[in-house]
Order: C-alpha cells, then sequence, then structure tokens
C-alpha cells in the first residue's frame, strides 16, 4: 500500500510539474489577403513555432467556417464584429485558460491589440504586431495575394468616401484608415481604429486591459512600400494637418496625454521596438528566430 502511495504521488508530481512547465500558447492572426493555414504564410510560421518551442500550442485564427472566407472577411467582415467572434473562440479555449501570447501580421496586428483591450480573459500576455497599423493607413498602394479584384473593389470604395457610414460598416480597411488633412471627421466617423485609439473619449477599461500586457513588441519594416506611412508600425504617423510631416510615438497626442497607457508602459520597458530592414512581411527564417522567438517563449 505504501508503495502504491509512493509511486501515486511521484507520477501525480510529473503530471503538475509537466503542467507548470508547459510553454505559453500562441495565438496567431493574418493579415490581409491572406488565411489561417496557407502553407507558405501562417502554416509555415507555425510549423516554425512549433519547431522552436517544443510542445507549444499554437492557434491560427480562421475568420469563418473555410479558407476562403476567411480571406474574403480580411477585406469585407466589420472588424468589430471579426474581434467579437475572436474573442469568443478564445474564451472558450480551453487550452488558452492560463493566458497566451499573441502574434498578428500587418492588419492582425492591431485586431489583436483590440482583442487585449476589448477581452481580458484569457489573459494576451504578451503582443508581437509584425508590420501592423496602430495608427492606421493614409495610403492603399498595392495588397498581397492573388487578389487584385478585391483590391480594385476596395480602392474605388475607399475613394468614395473611406468614412460614408456605409462603408465603414463593413470595408475593413476604411476602418482603420486615417486622414491627418480630416482629423476631425476620422475621430468622429472611425468604428474601429478610432475607438480602439481613444480618439473621441478614454475608454478607462481599454486602458487598464492595455497595460496588463508583459510586454507589446511592434516590428517596422523600413523599406515598407505598402504600409503608408510606415511609421504607424511603431505608433508614430503623419503630425495632424500634414501628409508629409510625421512624428513618432513619444509625440503624439496618444502618448503625451498617456490615453491608452503606452507612455507608462513605456517607462516600464513594456514597449519594445523591432526593426527589419526589408519590405512589408519579408523576413527571414533566421530574424524571426532571433528576434520574435524569445517573446514566445516567454
Amino acid at each position: 500500500m505504501a508503495s502504491f502511495v509512493l509511486v501515486s504521488f511521484v507520477v501525480c508530481g510529473l503530471f503538475a510539474s509537466s503542467a507548470l512547465t508547459a510553454p505559453t500558447p500562441l495565438v496567431i492572426w493574418h493579415g490581409m489577403g491572406d488565411s489561417c493555414c496557407n502553407p507558405i504564410s501562417m502554416g509555415s510560421i507555425k510549423s516554425m513555432v512549433e519547431e522552436q518551442v517544443k510542445d507549444i500550442y499554437v492557434r491560427s485564427l480562421e475568420i469563418g467556417s473555410n479558407i476562403i472566407e476567411d480571406t474574403e472577411n480580411g477585406f469585407l467582415m466589420n472588424v468589430n464584429k471579426q474581434v467579437t467572434m475572436v474573442c469568443d473562440k478564445l474564451a472558450k479555449d480551453t487550452k488558452l485558460a492560463n493566458g497566451y501570447n499573441a502574434i498578428g501580421f500587418s492588419q492582425g496586428g492591431q485586431f489583436l491589440r483590440a482583442v487585449a483591450q476589448r477581452c481580458p480573459n484569457p489573459p494576451m500576455l504578451n503582443l508581437i504586431s509584425v508590420g501592423g497599423q496602430h495608427q492606421g493607413v493614409y495610403g492603399f498602394p498595392h495588397c498581397p495575394g492573388d487578389n487584385s479584384t478585391l483590391c480594385d473593389y476596395v480602392r474605388k470604395l475607399l475613394n468614395l468616401g473611406a468614412y460614408n457610414s456605409y462603408v465603414q460598416s463593413f470595408l475593413v480597411q476604411a476602418e482603420y484608415w486615417h486622414d491627418p488633412l480630416n482629423e476631425e471627421e476620422y475621430k468622429k466617423a472611425s468604428v474601429f481604429l478610432g475607438d480602439i485609439n481613444q480618439e473621441s473619449m478614454v475608454n478607462q477599461t481599454y486602458k487598464t486591459n492595455m497595460m496588463k500586457l508583459k510586454k507589446f513588441v511592434m516590428v517596422k519594416f523600413t523599406e515598407d512600400t505598402m504600409v503608408e506611412p510606415r511609421e504607424s508600425e511603431w505608433f508614430g504617423f503623419y503630425k495632424p494637418g500634414s501628409s508629409t510631416e510625421l512624428q513618432d510615438l513619444r509625440n503624439t497626442t496618444l502618448y503625451t496625454e498617456d490615453r491608452l497607457g503606452l507612455k507608462e508602459m513605456d517607462s516600464q520597458g513594456k514597449l519594445v521596438f523591432l526593426s527589419s530592414d526589408t519590405d512589408h512581411l519579408q523576413f527571414s527564417k533566421e530574424w524571426f528566430i532571433k528576434n520574435l522567438i524569445p517573446y514566445i517563449k516567454e
């Protein structure tokens, strides 16, 4: 009997130790024109992370019921609906109950930030934004993949009026369109970016939840030809009233008034600014492993 109790104790102890040392799960949100499981993009990232972090649970988000819907919804599904859908998925995923790290590619970066601000359970621990446009974009030069028809449609709607209520209701790229020459209209009409960036009012819950992050890692591509301006990837943007003069995060009202908690997070060493001297989302496996895997392992 004593031997059985001892063996049971040792076995239970091993299981407990294994649970305690299990790697933090990772959630991935892809960018525009991509899907959760594309083998040459998100599928490759998932495999690389699993190769580098033994036994990690990786969930690559699918927005819709299949890959086609997932890709189309990156253009034509209201971002707030997408965020609500993702929050529900994460809350129901028992493997994430104790917390998870998150990595968003391109627009997936600001979408996951919205998840951090709006949905603290389960808790997001580290947020890695790879080319995310946190102050939005003011230009749409081209988009990735084989989506020329969709891209042309997006351009026409943006030209029609990015802040038109109909366009704002469903066009993803309009929902993070930021016109520095028309700041008041942007603040009033932007249904997504204007909200999560606290443009018209300070939602204390957003700020509190954002500051719970251990690290907010932002990657800027210094040769980016897709994101205008590329400074948005480090939370910078054009100065209000100018479409040429730029300002970095620390000179924005969002930071100086600490409307989102970024100033305090900065003072605590929670903001991490990384760069890649390449075009949008063009990084090597070696760069990813060296620069991002450490935050995924935390």
